[in-house]
């Protein structure tokens, strides 16, 4: 037999929760919902690439001494 709660539950959290746990169900591709999905999944990743293959061995960190330069010559 379960305890007695003390908790009250007020019914428009409980809606929202509802809501928020069921929002995949209701998921529809929208303009805006696309161009988020772009700019997450192929703009951001491909500005990460972009940078890391342009400062790709730029640097050279392994056994410098103090004084020493960092970039590549």
């Amino acid at each position: 037999m379960a305890a007695p709660s003390f908790l009250k539950l007020d019914p428009a959290i409980e809606r929202w929760n509802r809501m928020r746990e069921d929002a995949y169900k209701h998921f529809k591709f929208t303009p805006r919902t696309t161009r988020v999905a772009i700019y997450g999944f192929v703009l951001v990743p491909g500005a990460i690439y972009y940078l890391a293959s342009q400062t790709h061995l730029k640097w050279s960190w392994a056994g410098k001494r103090k004084g020493e330069a960092l970039a590549r010559s």
